[in-house]
């Protein structure tokens, strides 16, 4: 069943030296074959000897029917021998290596892979290794031509490749903070694609989109996801006809459009109506395709419309995948109309992923759609599985939306724009419910507890921030001032939960005595830092107490990538333990500096004014203070930086702040308008702020 290698097959493969000199790989017609090749025992040490790592397979099932002793003491295994690849590596099912024998056998022809990433165990220390090497599949060849197995040969470059992926998040850090946009192509694209993903309690959604080519990055591709009023959610995957900054424009108008009619009424057909009326009036609209799905939180009811546009995948909780129906629709602008049977119905149930996506994913280089539809479904379930690259900390969703394009256009590359959306059926996470003491201890609890809980909500970083910020100063308010002239210590509660319109709800309330907040240049500024990182600040009061209510609208950012970022791996989880305050010198500076780590709030703030007095000698000498471990700086922190610089200005020195861009310490002092240093001052080689 093997394949018969043909002359021209030979031409392209063997140079013509090689091609006079080879050796059928058995010899047919010499007694001695050892006056050819060696004798036996010498040819098997000269093998085992040779200074490559290299193994052969043999049959369909590709046997191991030879290793020598680098491949042997790399993969940590010896007794291999008359296994099938997939029983002696189990862990690479779902790596797709198996498909590249299937090639080489089928084929005839060598297969050459540079920087394929490979994920082991170890068989004699059980020790899971991921390495990245460069492998060629050579085919083998039995008397009369035909293609028994393979032989090949790997190269480690593990190395190098890790010294490339630590220069490419260098540049990628510095291009975050310092530069923007390479061009104004990639910037409209950024500009004109949703900002964020919502956050909601009952769904977990995560989008990627790969661009085609750096240089041209701008398409038409498009995502959305949209809360709808009733609860529901609309998740929206679109496609316009064309390249360039022409094609993003009107990628913008249409995404734009669809989302408003979404918002006012969740109607499928209507909103589709609208937008095929507008893309005969739009220019570069016509034959946009669209694919929308209505996801409805609670029950998991799908409704859904494929416009001329691929069918969403489904992920099921079995570990298995299917297609939804096509619903008959064309794209828009093209003279079709959109009724109720052009509406499917399907439902999605607990853990169950859909995703949806644009076809540049199905039409790659050297793939018919039948083949690719396959392919793209059994990568996506087995990554949603965990079955692909396992050590990634990402969530079901996530993994889907980047691990599915590693591993489907590392082989075939890609010469469109991909875009990925997926959503899944999760279990809300119960309402956060605190009763604590109004001591200053309590902010320890606060911050751990609420930590916790957004992680597990799945907010991000930035927006739990914020809200822990927000939730943290409201505390403060009712530890400094409820109970001022009570001398028990009084308890207070503070609830938060997620909406299924995406925003964070949180209330502080307590049972003391409502003081009117006196602005000035060093109190009275929590309510203020509060109001400016929340969507709303609601404060009502009477006899019985006071409640402080806010509300942030959350949201995850999509993954806008090249072929480049596609291996970058996740960083490690954030500690979610408490933060202790650190204050120490920093002798090796060349001048007197400081650096302060963990909060800076009412529990801390004296051990801090204290200590930043003792470092500026009581603000007789200048004093650089680093704030970038600064996880918490509250408005009792601020406060103290305003005492210190007042103190170091009436001696006629220095205080000079240094907080990175986009830290918490800058965020803070950039709303309370307290000048400092966005660039390490200590540094010649960085920029003034």
């Amino acid at each position: 069943m093997g394949h018969r290698r043909g002359k021209d097959v030979e031409d392209r493969v063997l140079p013509p030296m090689a091609k006079e000199l080879r050796v059928p790989g058995r010899i047919e017609g010499d007694d001695d074959a050892s006056a050819v090749v060696g004798e036996p025992a010498v040819v098997r040490s000269v093998y085992d000897e040779l200074p490559v790592v290299s193994y052969a397979t043999e049959g369909p099932d590709h046997r191991i029917v030879a290793t020598n002793g680098m491949f042997r003491a790399y993969v940590g295994r010896d007794r291999i021998i008359g296994m099938a690849v997939r029983e002696a590596f189990p862990e690479s099912l779902g790596q797709q290596i198996e498909s590249i024998f299937d090639q080489v056998l089928a084929s005839g022809e060598q297969v050459y892979l540079r920087g394929f990433r490979v994920q082991l165990t170890r068989q004699d220390t059980g020790e899971p290794i991921e390495v990245y090497t460069d492998q060629r599949f050579h085919p083998r060849h039995g008397p009369q031509g035909e293609v028994i197995g393979t032989i090949v040969d790997v190269v480690d470059v593990t190395e190098q490749v890790r010294e490339q992926q630590a220069a490419l998040r260098q540049a990628v850090e510095a291009e975050r903070r310092y530069e923007q946009a390479r061009d104004v192509i990639t910037a409209l694209q950024r500009e004109l694609l949703p900002a964020g993903l919502p956050v909601l309690p009952r769904v977990r959604i995560a989008a990627s989109y790969l661009l085609a080519d750096a240089d041209t990055a701008a398409g038409g591709d498009w995502y959305d996801a949209v809360p709808l009023p009733d609860g529901r959610v609309a998740l929206v995957v679109g496609d316009v006809v064309g390249h360039g900054v022409a094609a993003s424009a009107t990628m913008g108008r249409l995404q734009t459009l669809l989302h408003e009619h979404l918002v006012a009424g969740g109607d499928i057909v209507g909103a589709l109506t609208a937008l095929d009326a507008a893309a005969t009036r739009i220019r570069g609209a016509r034959a946009a395709t669209v694919c929308v799905v209505v996801l409805d939180q609670v029950s998991g009811a799908v409704e859904y419309c494929t416009a001329g546009h691929p069918p969403p995948l489904i992920l099921t909780r079995a570990g298995d995948y299917r297609y939804l129906a096509a619903t008959g629709a064309g794209p828009v602008g093209v003279g079709g109309r959109f009724t109720k049977e052009t509406v499917g119905a399907d439902r999605l149930d607990d853990d169950e992923i859909v995703l949806l996506y644009t076809d540049g994913i199905l039409e790659r280089p050297g793939r018919d759609l039948p083949g690719s539809t396959v392919e793209l479904a059994q990568t996506a379930t087995a990554v949603a599985a965990d079955r692909a690259f396992r050590d990634d900390t990402s969530t079901a969703t996530e993994r889907v939306c980047t691990q599915t394009l590693e591993l489907m256009i590392r082989l075939t590359g890609h010469s469109d724009d991909i875009t990925l959306l997926a959503g899944q059926r999760v279990a809300a996470p119960a309402d956060l419910d605190l009763h604590l003491s109004s001591t200053a201890g309590s902010l320890v609890s606060i911050r751990e507890s609420l930590a916790s809980w957004l992680s597990e909500a799945g907010v991000g970083e930035q927006d739990a921030g914020a809200l822990r910020h927000a939730v943290v100063e409201l505390v403060t308010n009712v530890i400094d001032h409820a109970y001022l002239d009570m001398p028990d210590v009084f308890a207070y509660q503070v609830a938060v939960s997620l909406t299924d319109a995406g925003e964070l709800h949180a209330t502080v309330t307590d049972h003391g005595r409502w003081r009117t907040p006196v602005p000035s240049a060093d109190r009275g500024l929590g309510l203020h830092l509060t109001e400016a990182m929340v969507d709303t600040l609601n404060i009502t009061h009477d006899e019985n107490g006071t409640t402080a209510a806010v509300t942030l609208r959350v949201s995850t950012p999509a993954r806008l990538l090249d072929a480049a970022d596609l291996s970058a791996r996740p960083g490690p989880e954030p500690s979610r333990q408490a933060d202790p305050f650190l204050l120490f010198e920093q002798p090796s500076a060349p001048g007197p500096r400081v650096r302060v780590d963990g909060p800076i709030d009412a529990a801390t703030v004296d051990e801090f004014d204290r200590l930043a007095r003792q470092a500026g000698v009581t603000g007789s000498r200048s004093l650089t203070m680093d704030l970038t471990g600064v996880t918490h700086l509250a408005s009792a922190g601020v406060a103290a930086l305003h005492r210190l610089r007042t103190l170091h200005g009436d001696n006629h020195t220095e205080l000079r702040l240094y907080a990175p861009a986009g830290s918490p310490a800058d965020m803070i002092l950039s709303l309370t308008q307290i000048p400092h240093d966005i660039h390490d001052p200590d540094h010649a080689d960085e920029p003034a702020s």
